[in-house]
This record gives C-alpha cells, structure tokens and sequence, in this order.
C-alpha cells in the first residue's frame, strides 16, 4: 500500500552540539521561557524582518502583503514552477529570527523553489483566530500561481502548528492539497497536558512549559487551548499528504509529537520521521551544529523528491 514509514536516529552527538547548546542565546531563551508571562518584547529583539546581504539583496523577488501578513519571496529562479511557504516559528509571539532566513537561503541556494517567508500576524496583538486566517489567505493566494502539487510547505515549532492546523481545514473544506509538509520540531497541543513534559522540561536546553504555555495563552485568547486551531493533535489526520516530521529528544513539544506520529499512522498517511537524540527544539536550524547540517541536507534532499 501507500504506507512508507521510515525511521531515522540521528545519532552520537558532536562538539559542535555541546558549542550551540552553550551559546549564551541558548541559555537565555530558557532563562525567558521560564517565566509566567513570558517576556514577548524580549524575544522580539532577534527578529528580522529584511535579511541583510548580498545573497537577499540579489534574491528577494518582491516583498507584499497578503491579509495582514508580510511576505518576501526569495528565488534564484523567477520562473520557477515550485513553491515551499515557509511559516516561522516563535510560539506565536515573536520571529521570524535570523536561523529563519539562514535556513532559507540554503534552501534557496541549493534548490529551485521559490519561497515565501511569511512574516504573519502575533500574539498577543492578533489572537489565533486572525492569524490562522492569515494562513488561510496565504494558501489561497497561492493557489492562484501554483498548481497545489507544486506547493510545498515547511515549518519550525508553531510554523508546524499552523501548518497542520491549516491542512486540517483543508480537507475538512474539501480543497486541493498541497504535495508535501516538513515539519521541524511542530508544537501539537498548546494545552501542554501530556504529563511526560515535566519530565522533559528538566533536561530541555531551550525551552520550558511555563512560558510556552503563557505564549499559548496570550495566542489563543478567548479560544480554548484543546482547539484544533492552536493544538491540531486533537484535529483529524486522515487524507493528509507526505509529511516529514524532524523531532528532537530533549524537547517539552517531543511527547505530543509522538502521539501526533502514531495518529498519522493510523490514518494511514505516508511519513517519514527522522529522530535526533539529544536534540534540542528545532535542532535542524540551530547554526554550526553538524547534525543540523546533516538534517538540512535531509530538507533538501526531501525538497527534490516529488511523490
């Protein structure tokens, strides 16, 4: 049949691991997250919103607006035929950061998409409601140059969320699909009920559930947080397309993403999950680190094989 499960460990971790897990940055982000409320205005200050270089000075095709969410579309090829909508992370309060954009220019580099890096509405100014309308319009927009099959979305931690959550109004809405999901360390449920978090959260280098969950609430204003919208863990996952899912160990979102894994299975979905031990939250973009490396060229080697 249709189902092609394939698993794989990153294993043995390298020096570079423990340089980025000891980055002053690393640190202070958990410094952040441990706090109720969580300090947005802090976090915001590693947002970038131009790229600055040569590379983006050559290669932003355009920046515009769809809805109130500002997009840059990057691509070495203007005629591309091939479209990857990058939703960012940032647990809905803050990015996109400078990972984001480094991320994107390999990919750019190294493949021929064009992509557009969407800098959507945040919390707590626009509530999850505004901002998964934003994603909405996006899509559609989207629709209107590319063939769906042609159109691949990618996403970090709450990028993941609103990714799934979208492909879930999708089908629930019987419109097109698009041809394939990347998923980097996707937060599933806001709620952060799973009992198994407490226990990660001990050993998490970046994040901890007591801001995370404040970013949650400050999304989800008057919506509930077991709202598919916000936590697309208690939405359906039949009929979904290829979805590739980079998840890390030592990671407060890795519980819920497991329970997202067998639900994927169940429904049959064609997956491919690749496990980084000891990995933090959205190792794949960290800098310098090898096994990020390693799981970027995995991205792009996904990015060239169409289903």
């Amino acid at each position: 049949g249709l189902l092609r499960i394939t698993k794989k460990k990153i294993m043995k971790q390298s020096f570079t691991y423990y340089l980025t897990l000891s980055v002053k940055k690393i640190k202070l982000l958990k410094k952040i997250f441990s706090k109720d409320p969580v300090d947005f205005e802090k976090l915001r200050k590693e947002d970038v919103y131009k790229p600055k270089g040569s590379f983006y000075n050559k290669n932003v095709t355009r920046d515009f607006k769809i809805s109130n969410s500002l997009i840059t579309e990057i691509g070495q090829k203007n005629n591309s035929d091939k479209l990857l909508i990058f939703i960012h992370g940032g647990a809905f309060i803050s990015g996109p950061a400078k990972h984001h954009w480094d991320t994107i220019k390999t990919i750019t580099k190294q493949t021929d998409y064009n992509v557009w890096m969407c800098n959507y509405p945040k919390a707590p100014e626009h509530k999850i409601s505004e901002i998964s309308e934003n994603i909405n319009s996006i899509y559609n927009e989207a629709l209107k140059n590319y063939k769906s099959n042609q159109i691949s979305l990618i996403g970090d931690s709450v990028g993941g969320t609103l990714i799934i959550a979208l492909i879930q109004r999708l089908i629930t809405n019987k419109q097109q699909l698009p041809n394939k999901l990347i998923l980097v360390s996707p937060v599933m449920d806001s709620s952060m009920t799973n009992s198994e978090i407490d226990i990660i959260d001990v050993i998490d280098p970046m994040l901890s559930k007591a801001g995370l969950l404040s970013a949650k609430r400050m999304c989800a204003g008057n919506v509930d947080l077991k709202n598919e919208m916000i936590s697309p863990l208690y939405g359906n996952f039949k009929g979904f397309p290829e979805t590739i899912l980079f998840l890390g160990e030592k990671d407060i979102t890795y519980p819920d993403q497991k329970l997202v894994v067998d639900k994927l299975k169940s429904a049959q979905v064609k997956i491919k999950v690749i496990e980084g031990e000891n990995m933090p939250h959205i190792w794949p973009f960290l800098p310098i680190m090898k096994e990020a490396r390693l799981s970027l060229n995995e991205i792009i080697k996904e990015l060239y094989t169409n289903t």
